[in-house]
């Protein structure tokens, strides 16, 4: 996950022009609290309602499944973050060694690995595929993202081993089944900076590619950061102090995020995740260039019309480690990773019905 620099005005803050009339300050700010006042009332309401409610209260044991996919994703995330490490451009054989672990793991579960090449800065990268046919006609595609690359200077088990390890897993669990739609899994290249935004962003090549084949992909999720959670007080910020008024201080919760075009998407798959899993959620359908919504994957997929979402534990609005050296494997939550991955396979296969 990818925070740019940003300097556009936040949300909220209203500042005067030098040499305003007093008069005209006053029935401006009038004005601004009007507006104020109704986005606080039908707009913020229209972006923040979620459909049933967050899961709240002790979660259950897990079940042997969940424990059994437990270990297996703390494997992936080691494989990724421990093993290999630091990935990126700039130590492209460890960007190709983590390519080459995640085409396995896909290919060992029975999937049709395939790779889109492309020259990064001189060096040849690669998004790999997988897909589980659908029935339907036309056809129609759920697609699950995650980007395999790190930020310099990160082994990146949270960001993003644990999105990849999800990935990977939400395809054992769903492999062999039948559904309408198409699912497709996505291993994303080049997430980070400073090829986030860029023409040579993963994402960004994949989504171009899907538009001009005319794919119709109907959802697209994100998995960004997926692995840390604390109940404790004030553990959970925000990138605009009016969040604040409106989820919890306590960064336990499961967020998906999209924009106000993928508000629909955004509410069925927290409506699924909420009906099928025991674990606290929130969600948001927000303007996309808010910040905080817009910083993964999903946001190429915006860019050519289809709609997207982030499904993440928040990132460095809960992690502390979040981009640093000190992101490693020891550092997650595999109880609640594992909890999550389950209940995000019962979303995509709803999803695909």
């Amino acid at each position: 996950m990818t925070p740019p620099s940003d300097t556009r005005q936040k949300p909220g803050v209203l500042t005067g022009r030098p040499g305003r009339k007093p008069h005209a300050l006053m029935i401006r700010r009038t004005l601004l609290g009007l507006l104020a006042a109704v986005l606080a009332g039908v707009g913020i309401p229209f972006m923040t309602g979620m459909p049933g409610g967050s899961h709240s209260g002790p979660l259950p044991p897990l079940t042997p499944e969940e424990t059994a996919l437990r270990e297996r994703l703390k494997l992936h995330v080691k494989a990724l973050a421990g093993n290999i490490g630091e990935r990126h451009l700039w130590r492209h054989g460890a960007l190709e060694s983590a390519a080459r672990d995640i085409e396995a793991s896909l290919a060992g579960l029975g999937y049709a690995v395939a790779s889109q090449l492309y020259v990064a800065h001189g060096k040849p990268v690669r998004n790999l595929e997988a897909e589980l046919p659908g029935s339907g006609e036309p056809p129609e595609i759920v697609l699950v993202g995650a980007h395999y690359d790190t930020v310099a200077g990160s082994p990146g088990a949270n960001d993003n081993a644990s999105g990849v390890a999800a990935m990977i897993e939400i395809a054992r669990l769903l492999a062999g089944s039948e559904a309408r739609r198409a699912v497709r899994f996505v291993a994303f290249v080049n997430e980070e900076p400073p090829l986030f935004y860029g023409p040579d962003m993963g994402s960004r090549v994949y989504a171009r590619r899907s538009f001009e084949r005319g794919e119709r992909i109907v959802a697209m999720l994100s998995l960004e950061t997926l692995g840390f959670y604390t109940s404790a007080p004030g553990s959970q910020r925000y990138p605009n102090p009016l969040y604040g008024l409106f989820y919890p201080d306590r960064g336990d919760f499961l967020a998906f995020v999209g924009n106000l075009a993928s508000r629909s998407l955004v509410r069925t798959a927290v409506a699924s995740f909420r009906r099928h899993t025991a674990f606290p959620s929130e969600g948001i359908a927000a303007p996309g260039w808010w910040g905080g919504v817009h910083w993964s994957d999903h946001w190429s997929f915006w860019r050519e019309g289809y709609p997207a979402l982030m499904v993440t534990d928040t990132a460095l609005y809960r992690y502390p480690h979040y981009h640093t050296a000190d992101d490693t494997p020891d550092r997650l939550d595999y109880d609640s990773l594992a909890r999550v991955t389950a209940g995000l396979a019962r979303v995509v296969a709803e999803l695909a019905q």
